[in-house]
């Protein structure tokens, strides 16, 4: 019989707003250490699932490094991106873009959101810089934008020129794309066009439609019933347009699993260059070596900022329910959890707990995110201890 040490592993997300993954990760292991001590081997595994924290695990993972980038956000004020850097298995440079560096909610949330207008001309500036480093192949990484402009803005900082039936450039933002007429594509940026491309994205949506960019990641971007039509059918136009600029199959483009996220902000790549569409997590997992640390745990802390029926599709948490063992136990520690105890034993998790000590203000819980999830898992591993306990009277 082995006499091994128990194997306890944490997994979490970022909970944004609040910490990082790998700081999630050690506060969640403060508070499993506080009950169970050396008597178990606690490993940390920060995940991130295309979006916010996938720049700074794959660096980490991949020895890269992080380049500093003026750029502008989604509104078009100067702020300051990343480009990671590092060497591509086959000995080419590869950058790493988290898009929402440069077109994130975060970055304007001190101002009026305008979802008609923001534009995601700062990715362009970042993927132009990413060029200029060297760079081969591109990684970009979806998630938590504020724009919904399919990738317009970042196309026209490619080279590309987005045109009314006048001649004229389009305005900036899904408001522009109502009046696209063409796109010229003669000055498209050479390097571009060669490169290597690969999105990671953290949702399956289509570009248009009941599940698409529009009808479900609008609103959250500040964006009322009409404009939500509004965007819509400019996301439609800018499908049809490209379509017909290259040939394409405008059907198959709009409904590719993943084309929606972030505003549709990967379409002109794909379209374009070919760019393959990756799940964000998937990516992460296999990146940070998931699979192999999961081997022989008993016991599995993942988490997010919330749990709800979207964390079971393509986050974080069913990513780890995916690599891990069936015998696992699976524990969710998360801001807040909007499934039911049925719900959450249905989808494979053992347990989900919130985070929040009673009625809390959310800048309350961002504030003292570590502690909590500290607390809280030093909570779940005493009432676990309690019943193995229990188990032996």
């Amino acid at each position: 019989m082995s006499n091994a040490a128990p194997i306890i592993v944490i997994a979490p997300d970022s909970l944004k707003g609040s910490c990082s993954s790998p700081e999630a990760a050690a506060a969640i292991a403060r508070g499993v250490r506080q009950v169970f001590g050396d008597s178990v081997e606690v490993r940390e595994v920060p995940m991130a699932d295309g979006g916010e924290g996938t720049l700074d695990a794959l660096v980490a993972a991949w020895r890269g490094n992080i380049a500093r980038v003026p750029t502008t956000d989604a509104l078009g004020q100067a702020i300051e991106g990343r480009v990671g850097l590092g060497d591509a298995p086959n000995g080419a440079l590869l950058a790493i873009i988290e898009t929402a560096d440069a077109n994130g909610l975060p970055a304007v949330s001190d101002r009026p959101l305008r979802p008609l207008d923001a534009d995601t001309a700062g990715v362009g500036t970042l993927l132009r810089a990413a060029l200029d480093a060297g760079a081969s192949e591109l990684l970009l990484c979806l998630g938590g934008s504020a724009t919904s402009d399919g990738g317009a803005g970042m196309l026209r900082e490619l080279g590309a020129q987005l045109l009314t039936d006048r001649g004229e450039s389009i305005a900036p933002g899904a408001r522009g794309l109502l009046e696209l007429h063409r796109i010229d594509l003669w000055n498209l940026d050479e390097r571009a066009k060669s490169a290597s491309w690969r999105i990671a994205c953290d949702v399956d949506n289509p570009l248009t439609g009941s599940r698409g960019a529009a009808a479900v990641f609008a609103p959250q971007k500040g964006a009322n019933k009409a404009e939500v039509e509004l965007i819509d059918r400019a996301l439609n136009r800018l499908a049809d347009v490209l379509a017909e600029t290259i040939g394409l199959d405008c059907a198959a483009l709009k409904q590719q699993a993943g084309i929606g996220a972030a505003g549709g902000l990967a379409l002109g790549l794909s379209a374009l260059f070919g760019a393959e569409l990756v799940p964000g997590s998937q990516l992460v997992s296999a990146a940070v070596g998931l699979p192999a640390a999961l081997e022989g745990a008993t016991l599995v802390f993942t988490g997010e900022g919330r749990f709800d029926s979207q964390s079971l599709d393509g986050k974080v948490v069913s990513q780890v329910l995916s690599d891990a063992a069936s015998e696992s136990t699976v524990i969710v520690l998360a801001g807040s959890v909007d499934l039911t105890p049925a719900q959450t034993r249905e989808a494979g998790v053992s347990a989900a707990f919130s985070i929040a000590r009673g009625p809390a203000a959310l800048a309350d819980m961002q504030l003292n995110a570590e502690t909590l999830l500290e607390a809280t898992a030093a909570q779940v591993c005493g009432a676990i201890l309690a019943a193995k306990n229990l188990s032996r009277v």
